[in-house]
């Protein structure tokens, strides 16, 4: 298969990773990209969708991810509405869509007790293999038109 040689639509952010998650849904498969900039702060975007929803494809910071998180009430679980403001004015699924890709970085954990509320978990293990991506100078050049070929081979053939 012939690899994309279009560049990243913003040249600031270094592209480090590419990975597919399931939706919080399980209804689709949203494929999205962690990437680093020059001074190696991380963010995330989503760039597929399966399914049909809208959604946005903007970059959004790491930091400005923990910081909402940080306004909610101790006591108050993570949700999805949480990351909104992250969006002002784009569709209510990449909010969603974000959470779906924390999940799956390790970063947030549904609640035994229900599992559509989440709770933070240590970014430890996290912070580690973006390190290692980051050091290792990756920088993966992608299509955002089309899902991107990965290593991994999904079985499913679109």
């Amino acid at each position: 298969m012939k690899t994309s040689q279009l560049i990243n639509l913003d040249p600031s952010i270094r592209i480090i990773k590419v990975a597919t998650c399931p939706s919080l849904s399980g209804k689709s498969t949203l494929t999205y990209h962690i990437g680093c900039n020059a001074e190696s702060d991380i963010s995330l975007r989503v760039v597929n969708n399966t399914g049909g929803g809208f959604f946005s494809k903007e970059w959004i910071s790491l930091n400005a991810i923990f910081q909402a998180f940080d306004k909610k009430a101790v006591d108050k679980p993570i949700i999805s509405l949480l990351l909104y403001p992250l969006f002002q004015g784009k569709s209510l699924n990449t909010p969603a869509f974000l959470l779906a890709v924390l999940r799956q970085e390790g970063l947030v954990s549904p609640l035994e007790d229900h599992p559509k509320h989440y709770e933070r978990l240590d970014p430890e293990a996290f912070n580690s293999q973006m390190q290692q991506l980051i050091q290792s100078k990756v920088d993966l050049k992608t299509d955002d038109a089309k899902p991107v070929v990965t290593a991994k081979k999904s079985a499913s053939k679109n």
